[in-house]
């Protein structure tokens, strides 16, 4: 699976307030959402961060970075040294290179232990793909992405893409499709989208007709539109309105025969209701944003 261009993965860590930042000076940064003020240097870090999680076994050099983020080489500079004291980024030997660092590992770990809701999705996971003989996902909307949370490879193939804390545009997958059929059209942005597979929905017109059989179907189904050779079935999870998590069973097109696609959505269906019968409330008391 190819990976998407430097451009678009720093454009996409830039989003947002963090990205409307912009320019060298420190100190307090455009209005923000609740009337506070964002630090710029807090967002740039995060900026920093974002784009070397995003570039995974490519490391960065200075010049780029600083070059994509607007910011002088030498404030760049000062910036990767403290992040590397503290294990946010590594470098290698020659100190050119620079990467993600252990320390984002244990954050990511951190974030996933401390969700009940994975906590109480996994075991479900687990029974799914013992149940299909197939991977089993469980991911998050982020945006118009989906994060993966939680996997459960089948034994017959392995899909990289889809390991835990990888990113994915919504509109190319299962598990994104069955999540944007859970709001308005009036949300999806006008387009066009990213093209994975010559199967992708790259029309906002086409995008909108899916989404409206998957409200009718009640899943999602993503013929190679991700991956060439994976078909996959997602399911939003309605314990939250509208539904951030989903999950979905990702099979090779060469196993897929009405009968094995019929056990799958029926599975998967049960999986889904059991799994929000477990989550009531969204399980936590805590109500996260």
């Amino acid at each position: 699976m190819r990976e998407r261009d430097d451009a678009r993965r720093g454009d996409r860590a830039g989003g947002g307030a963090a990205g409307s930042a912009g320019g060298p000076a420190e100190g307090a940064a455009a209005q923000g959402g609740g009337g506070v003020r964002e630090v710029k240097s807090a967002a740039r870090t995060v900026e920093l961060l974002e784009v070397l999680a995003a570039r995974a076994d490519r490391p960065a050099r200075l010049q780029e970075l600083a070059e994509g983020l607007g910011v002088p080489r030498s404030s760049m500079y000062a910036l990767l040294q403290t992040l590397i004291q503290r294990g946010w980024v590594r470098t290698d030997v020659t100190g050119s290179l620079y990467g993600i660092g252990i320390h984002a590992l244990l954050t990511g770990t951190g974030y996933l232990d401390s969700d009940p809701r994975v906590r109480a999705v996994r075991p479900f996971l687990d029974e799914a793909s013992d149940a299909v003989g197939e991977t089993i996902h469980l991911g998050r909307l982020d945006g118009m992405d989906v994060a993966y949370l939680a996997t459960r490879e089948s034994h017959e193939y392995l899909r990289t893409i889809s390991r835990v804390g990888r990113r994915l545009p919504a509109h190319v997958g299962a598990l994104g499709k069955a999540l944007l059929a859970q709001r308005p059209d009036e949300e999806l942005p006008p387009g066009p989208y990213e093209r994975f597979t010559p199967n992708t929905l790259t029309d906002r017109v086409a995008l909108a007709a899916d989404l409206a059989e998957v409200r009718r179907r009640g899943y999602a189904v993503d013929r190679e539109e991700g991956v060439a050779g994976i078909v996959g079935y997602g399911f939003a999870l309605r314990y939250e309105r509208p539904a951030v998590d989903a999950i979905s069973c990702s099979v090779p097109v060469a196993r897929v025969t009405a009968s094995h696609e019929g056990r799958i959505v029926s599975v998967m269906r049960g999986i889904r209701e059991r799994i929000e019968s477990a989550v009531p409330d969204g399980g936590s008391r805590v109500q996260w944003r």
